[in-house]
């Protein structure tokens, strides 16, 4: 299974770079996973990357796991009410017990 590490920002400054490769990772297979535990900083452009991800992917046919969510990316996740679109399974069971 490809897998993706995304590193450093997720924001408007860093969007038309991370699109590309975010939708060439796309390419790469059919079962992909997006590990985002070394974002440091996202805002609504990096969501909107994310949205955009999950739609090409299931678009096409492929399965895309978001796993190892860092605190930015789970701030923006909660604040847009948007966890469960986007979590990794085991984050989110363990928010669930605390």
């Amino acid at each position: 299974m490809p897998v993706l590490s995304l590193e450093g920002e997720l924001t408007i400054y860093t969007a038309a770079t991370q699109k590309d490769a975010l939708l060439a990772f796309l390419a790469s297979g059919d079962d992909l996973e997006l590990n985002l535990s070394q974002v440091t900083e996202m805002d609504a452009a990096g969501l909107q990357l994310l949205i955009l991800t999950k739609h090409e992917a299931m678009q096409t046919g492929k399965a895309m796991r978001y796993t190892m969510h860092s605190a930015p990316v789970l701030e923006v996740l909660e604040l847009a009410r948007m966890s469960t679109l986007f979590g990794d399974p085991l984050i989110l069971s363990g928010q669930d017990a605390a």
